[in-house]
């Protein structure tokens, strides 16, 4: 076949392109051709859930989607038929320049209310938020403020935009304010870290006038806020890192997708194998 294909003027590697499979599945399948395989529904099954989750899952998390649909399966199992069939995550961390916004006292500065106790059963009662940078085609920047619920891990809302504005984090926070007014039992906590941003006097002011406790991050002090980091480590790991630059707005899209599969499909072992908003409607 591969003699076939190459006098056409064809080759392999084209072919793997066009047909979306990795070269490892067509070799092992020429390997073990004629050959009875009695773990072929389950291989279709692995394959469908690898290309379903956009190759960001590892044998670990496909083995709880398999245990979801009803497998008994060991996740020892799932990793070798991964490897017989070339199915791997290939996403990696790498790390990168941290966007820092810090500019000095320009405002005031907040007691760190939390003290990293970052776990609560209790919905909207403490949240996070942070800022980073992606960089985009013809040296455009992006900037992303997500603001974060720790009872699930979910973003509860966003905003993006070009400029570090101080509407990149205004804007977000209302929105949050209209959530934690219509379903907060608890009275609620944010957290940052101490940005200009959030030392500004209409962030400060804004919270205030509807209850909101402040909370910040001790200076030069990652950890403190080390929810907002992982969470864009993950992102980045999973959506961004190994990929082409592309323009504002093609990143913006990508960015506005994954947060959605973020919050409503990407399962969470902390969750009980749930994505964010599966555990909170379940919870309630």
């Amino acid at each position: 076949m591969a003699f076939e294909l190459k006098k056409e003027g064809f080759r392999l590697k084209d072919i793997f392109v066009v047909v979306d499979i990795p070269e490892a599945t067509y070799h092992y399948h020429v390997k073990n051709f004629g050959k009875e395989d009695t773990d072929t529904e389950l291989k279709t099954r692995i394959t469908h859930l690898f290309k379903k989750f956009h190759e960001r899952y590892g044998y670990k998390r496909i083995t709880e989607e398999l245990k979801k649909l009803g497998y008994s399966i060991n996740h020892k199992k799932v990793y070798r038929i991964m490897r017989e069939i070339g199915l791997k995550c290939v996403k990696f961390m790498r790390k990168s320049r941290r966007y820092n916004s810090y500019k000095g006292n320009v405002g005031k500065v907040a007691k760190n209310r939390l003290s990293r106790r970052f776990s609560t059963p209790i919905p909207l009662q403490k949240l996070v938020t942070d800022i980073t940078e992606f960089k985009c085609l013809s040296e455009e920047k992006l900037y992303l403020n997500p603001i974060l619920d720790l009872y699930n891990g979910e973003v509860i809302t966003f905003e993006i935009k070009k400029r570090p504005t101080l509407d990149l984090v205004v804007e977000p926070l209302k929105k949050a304010i209209g959530i934690i007014k219509k379903h907060a039992t608890y009275r609620t906590t944010i957290h940052s870290d101490q940005g200009w941003h959030y030392q500004h006097n209409q962030w400060v002011s804004t919270l205030q006038a509807h209850d909101v406790c402040q909370s910040m991050s001790r200076k030069a002090t990652c950890a403190d806020n080390s929810p907002a980091e992982n969470f864009f480590g993950i992102l980045k790991q999973e959506m961004y890192y190994g990929e082409k630059l592309v323009s504002y707005e093609e990143l913006k899209e990508r960015i506005e997708e994954y947060i959605y599969w973020y919050n409503n499909e990407r399962s969470k072992a902390k969750l009980a194998g749930l994505s964010p908003v599966e555990y909170r409607t379940q919870s309630s």
